[in-house]
């Protein structure tokens, strides 16, 4: 037996069981803390599951923030001075990062509220999360509107990239994410391990 929903059923479900559903179906997705700062030195740290690779010559990576009718202290930091980071979320710390995603406001830094250590590094003007094991600098390149539901497409060049040394393949240009305990998320508060299947050669016809 198997369901099937059309548009208009999934538009007429309740909006947080629509949201959620809607949410999942592009199955496992990356988790990412964002850590701004904004010109009056108040930090903001939030999590992401939208963060994506745009490309590698530049060194792109973007992510979808939601339409900015209200407060988004995160976008609105990151338009302020132009620099932001992304920190891999890990199994030791996603009860915490989960947490950040409760509607603080703009004088209450996430860090504080949930317990994670804000780290400058080399006068990068944005603090990333002392806790994560991968963390990436960025300076914001493009912000691109998606005009069908007002959401943006926040593009930032990779700057500086921190990570232990005991996870890189430097042959191979790899991280071992099971090594660095990177997990993935599902729908809004799935959180989930990972486990490498194998690694495939690069297909050829």
């Amino acid at each position: 037996m198997s369901t099937h929903f059309t548009n208009r059923q999934i538009a007429g479900l309740e909006k947080r069981a629509r949201t959620a559903l809607v949410n999942s179906l592009s199955g496992f997705k990356s988790l990412n803390l964002i850590g701004t700062l904004n010109t009056s030195g108040q930090t903001n740290l939030a999590i992401f599951n939208s963060v994506m690779h745009i490309g590698a010559d530049p060194a792109l990576i973007g992510f979808i923030s939601r339409p900015d009718s209200v407060d988004r202290h995160t976008l609105e930091n990151i338009k302020e001075t132009g620099f932001y980071t992304v920190n891999h979320v890990h199994a030791e710390m996603f009860e915490q990062a989960h947490q950040t995603s409760a509607r603080y406001a703009r004088e209450q830094s996430e860090f504080d509220a949930v317990g994670l250590t804000a780290e400058y590094k080399n006068d990068f003007q944005a603090p990333f999360v002392q806790e994560s094991r991968i963390q990436i600098g960025l300076t914001l390149r493009e912000i691109i509107p998606v005009k069908i539901n007002n959401t943006l497409l926040v593009v930032g060049e990779i700057t500086d990239l921190y990570f232990p040394d005991e996870i890189w393949d430097a042959d191979q240009g790899i991280f071992d994410f099971e090594k660095a305990g990177t997990i993935a998320g599902s729908s809004l508060d799935g959180y989930h391990a990972t486990q490498l299947i194998r690694r495939l050669k690069y297909a050829k016809p």
